[in-house]
């Protein structure tokens, strides 16, 4: 077992970044798996959630343990229910807009029930500011209505937040390249999505290309993120039945190796939690 280690694998790279003074932009995955997905994304004057998949009340307090400010919005990346459990609670307890396509709109309004006029903002894939942070969405590949993934830019630095996609396309690589730290799904195991208690059906519906990227689809990806400039990777959205953070930490570390790329110095690489935050990292 490594646990430390992957969870901890990732610091050298983020405190040499520390040191930067223009780069003062933190984010912290507060859940992040199968089950339900929220991260945490801020500067010293904006702060923003990507997704609200958990209950209204375990992110209020993960919020509250990480100490940061409240959110001046949700971006929204697709309308399942991992991803909006809380959109529409959180929205009218905190009296924050919700940032959502009209295609995702049209597919979650049902769910999240009512939200003030004032918090219904629709956007496209054009960058946008909210406070301080400039926010450039880009397409996904995914079974949901029109999904999104996200780039965020401030002070100097860039970070992206990409997972719940089948696979991932030279125009995703695009928008990921250059980031100092990028949220990157590994969702499964083949061989134990292939032996686990799911139907075939569902197995499909995960391997295909509007599905989850596996452990080896997001090492051969994090080769070209690294490759393109990318400083740091947080690996997120682990299947709880067909995966493992040992499993696809080492997936990913050791092809990075076979391609001469050294974690811990030319990459971090860190994991993700399903039932609790990590960071918050502050780039």
């Amino acid at each position: 077992m490594f646990t430390k280690d992957v969870s901890l694998c990732i610091m050298p790279i983020v405190k040499k970044y520390c040191e930067r003074e223009d780069m003062k932009i933190q984010i912290s995955p507060l859940v992040s798996g199968s089950s339900g997905n929220a991260t945490y994304i801020g500067t010293d004057s904006t702060g923003l959630l990507v997704d609200a998949g958990t209950t209204g009340k375990n992110l209020l307090a993960l919020l509250s343990s990480i100490s940061v400010q409240k959110p001046a919005g949700i971006l929204v990346t697709h309308e399942h229910n991992d991803h909006i459990s809380a959109v529409g609670i959180l929205s009218r307890k905190l009296d924050i807009p919700i940032y959502a396509n009209t295609e995702t709109w049209a597919a979650m309004e049902k769910k999240i029930g009512n939200i003030h006029l004032r918090n219904i903002r629709e956007i496209t894939a054009e960058e946008f500011y909210i406070g301080d942070i400039c926010i450039r969405p880009f397409e996904t590949s995914h079974d949901a209505a029109h999904p999104f993934g996200y780039t965020f830019y401030a002070n100097g630095a860039k970070l992206c937040t990409m997972t719940d996609t089948g696979r991932l396309t030279k125009e995703m690589l695009m928008q990921a390249e250059g980031s100092d730290l990028i949220l990157l799904e590994a969702n499964h195991d083949i061989d134990m999505l292939k032996n686990g208690p799911y139907p075939k059906a569902l197995q499909d519906r995960i391997l295909g290309t509007k599905g989850h990227l596996s452990n080896v689809q997001a090492a051969n990806a994090a080769v070209e993120l690294v490759k393109s400039g990318v400083r740091g990777i947080l690996l997120g959205h682990l299947s709880k039945e067909n995966n493992t953070l040992e499993l696809a930490f080492k997936t990913v570390k050791n092809t990075l190796t076979e391609n001469g790329i050294i974690v811990g110095r030319d990459v971090g690489l860190g994991m993700t939690k399903r039932d609790s935050f990590v960071g918050p990292y502050t780039l």
